[in-house]
């Protein structure tokens, strides 16, 4: 079975590599192909290939939504809210790093950060001056593969992930000063999350199938959680009693006891690739992006059971909620024929979704591959990355 793998995996990487444009990326699927043959030899026929989510779903969805976007011409979307008309007017389209993967607005709503997957740390954004100002680089930067965001605000702290190195990097906020780099113990780590009541990060790790619940005073892992392939998104409930992680190699929907690492609860969804999760505000739902199927799932959470799904544009990535109502999911489009990891033959789409019915109320254009998602705090702005086109857009929020 270990030769099998070598054999699935050598001819893509040597497609990979002939695709490469840029001598620094030579480092970046160095190391990947490294992480896999690891994981390969560690695991036996345990690792699942499937489990490469650079720019997108190792299977794209089979069935494209036929999506018919208009914007006005002011480039201004409305739909009816539940008191009035909703407007989604965009302010601009920006400039930034190859490959945006994530975008978070400061806790003070004064700048966007950017993870960038193909450069050497992560670039800063100024809403008041519409403009990058400032690339940081990590220890390690010249490694890649920064990921995702993290802002813990009570402990004026921002993190980045780098799955090439299994670390996350910590500074200040204000002032994005260094702090220190976390190990987490596993392998291509990617998503975090922050649980205030156990003062506990939990980092999911792509390759080594686990998550790592890490101690935030002394920076060591309490724990690590095994899961299916590939976790990715997590959420804490429960007062950080449980944590949900999402595989999107096993298309399932998992329930831990962090204090055990037990799981209590699965639901399954034959092929799907889950990606992202967010929580209602009453932290009695869970919407969840499946990448494979191209569409969200509405979770109740006491009965840990699927309730409600909406259709979306080709491989939905990030998803956030805007006054606890509606959904902003990012839609990357569909796969390039040739290489999933090279531009989409259509540009994506933002779909707005009302969750109180799950019904879609608006759709909003992108470029090519829109993945990173945010709405600002103050609810004011909404955020997305464009990752094939090394662009951001920002776009006004206003009614209801």
């Amino acid at each position: 079975m270990k030769s099998e793998f070598v054999f699935r995996v050598i001819p893509i990487f040597r497609e990979v590599w002939g695709n490469l444009r840029n001598k620094k990326l030579v480092a970046f699927y160095a190391a990947l192909f490294a992480a896999f043959t690891t994981m390969a030899f560690a695991q036996g026929a345990g690792t699942s290939f499937a489990a490469v989510e650079l720019s997108g779903a190792s299977g794209s969805a089979t069935a494209q939504t036929q999506v018919s976007t208009q914007a006005n011409t002011d480039t201004t979307y409305s739909f009816q809210g539940a008191s009035g008309e909703i407007r989604i007017t965009k302010i601009g389209t920006f400039p930034c790093g190859k490959q945006p993967k994530q975008v978070l607005f400061t806790p003070d709503d004064e700048y966007i950060v950017m993870p960038l997957l193909d450069e050497n740390g992560f670039d800063i954004f100024s809403l008041t001056e519409k403009k990058v100002i400032k690339r940081i680089n990590p220890p390690e930067s010249s490694k890649l593969g920064f990921v995702e965001g993290l802002f813990i605000p009570e402990k004026n702290a921002f993190f980045v992930s780098q799955m090439t190195t299994g670390k996350i990097h910590e500074y200040s906020y204000p002032g994005f000063e260094y702090r220190r780099s976390i190990s987490t113990g596993g392998t291509w780590s990617k998503f975090m999350v922050w649980s205030s009541e156990k003062s506990l990060i939990a980092v999911s790790n792509w390759l080594s199938n686990d998550i790592s619940l890490i101690d935030y005073d002394t920076g060591k892992v309490h724990r690590k959680i095994k899961t299916k392939l590939a976790p990715r998104g997590l959420a804490f409930t429960n007062g950080g009693k449980s944590i949900i992680s999402l595989s999107f190699d096993s298309g399932v929907i998992e329930r831990f006891d962090t204090a055990a690492g037990t799981r209590s609860n699965i639901i399954e969804i034959d092929k799907a690739a889950m990606r992202h999760i967010v929580l209602s505000d009453d932290g009695k739902t869970a919407y969840i992006s499946d990448m494979y199927h191209a569409q969200v799932l509405a979770v109740e959470l006491e009965k840990f059971e699927i309730t409600d799904k909406t259709k979306v544009f080709n491989n939905p990535n990030t998803i956030d909620l805007w006054k606890g109502r509606y959904l902003f999911v990012s839609s990357r489009g569909p796969n390039n024929p040739v290489d999933y990891t090279l531009r989409s033959p259509k540009d994506g789409i933002i779909t707005v979704i009302d969750t109180k019915d799950m019904s879609v109320v608006a759709k909003i254009q992108g470029g090519n591959q829109p993945t990173g998602l945010d709405v600002s705090n103050n609810g004011k702005y909404l955020c997305f990355s464009n990752f094939q086109d090394q662009n951001i857009e920002l776009y006004e929020l206003s009614g209801e």
